[in-house]
């Protein structure tokens, strides 16, 4: 049986404007085993990407409180979050942040390299995750000479690179077309299922929505 690996009691979020506050979250209870699949769905501003943020130690609730495998991530500070960050969680938002001037392994591997890692281990680390994703072979082109869905793909090798045990994933196909989010969406399916990476994607997508195991839909700040 798998262990339960989020445990999300009673979460709130407020925003504060110059005249009100707003509460996005309204009392979230979660929680999320290990190994599994989770769409969360719902309109815009129902609080989906505000959930993943919180879930990834990228925002605080405003009260309540998150666990991860026992820890109680709300009474962490800012490093104990950052390295958090960097042990369990890979992130992949709608927009891939990729840098021009480097080719694709040297994107890839990027982030082994500013945590110290020599440069022939995270060259050798990036060369496998591409291959996670079928993207080795694009290895020495630079980024900007690729279409959208291999940006994108790149961006997923990029994530894999520190070998998260949890895959947040913002939006990842909303700038794709349908040929591309399928094999994306694939991708994630088989990262699950064979490597028993954890994934939770926020997508309007539906047809990504079903591939995963299970779905969860916001309303007005509540899972319904």
């Amino acid at each position: 049986m798998n262990k339960l690996l989020y445990k999300v009691e009673g979460v709130t979020k407020d925003i504060i404007m110059p005249n009100e506050k707003i509460r996005i979250l309204k009392g979230v209870n979660l929680n999320i085993k290990k190994r599994e699949s989770i769409a969360i769905v719902g309109a815009s501003g129902s609080g989906k990407t505000t959930l993943l943020h919180i879930l990834g130690g990228l925002d605080r609730p405003s009260s309540g409180r998150v666990f991860f495998k026992d820890k109680d991530l709300t009474s962490m500070d800012e490093s104990q979050m950052a390295l958090f960050r960097n042990k369990y969680i890979g992130f992949v938002f709608q927009f891939h942040h990729l840098l021009a001037e480097f080719n694709v392994l040297e994107n890839v591997a990027m982030p082994m390299i500013i945590r110290g890692t020599t440069r022939k281990k995270a060259y050798k680390k990036a060369l496998f995750a591409l291959g996670l994703v079928g993207m080795e072979k694009k290895k020495n082109q630079m980024v900007n000479t690729l279409s959208g869905g291999e940006r994108q793909l790149v961006a997923l090798a990029r994530s894999l690179i520190g070998e998260p045990e949890v895959l947040l994933a913002d939006e990842p196909t909303g700038n794709l077309d349908g040929e591309n989010a399928a094999r994306v969406a694939k991708i994630f399916k088989n990262l699950n299922q064979d490597m028993g990476l954890t994934i939770i994607v926020v997508t309007h997508n539906m047809e990504i929505a079903n591939l995963m195991g299970r779905v969860l839909t916001l309303k007005h700040g509540k899972i319904q």
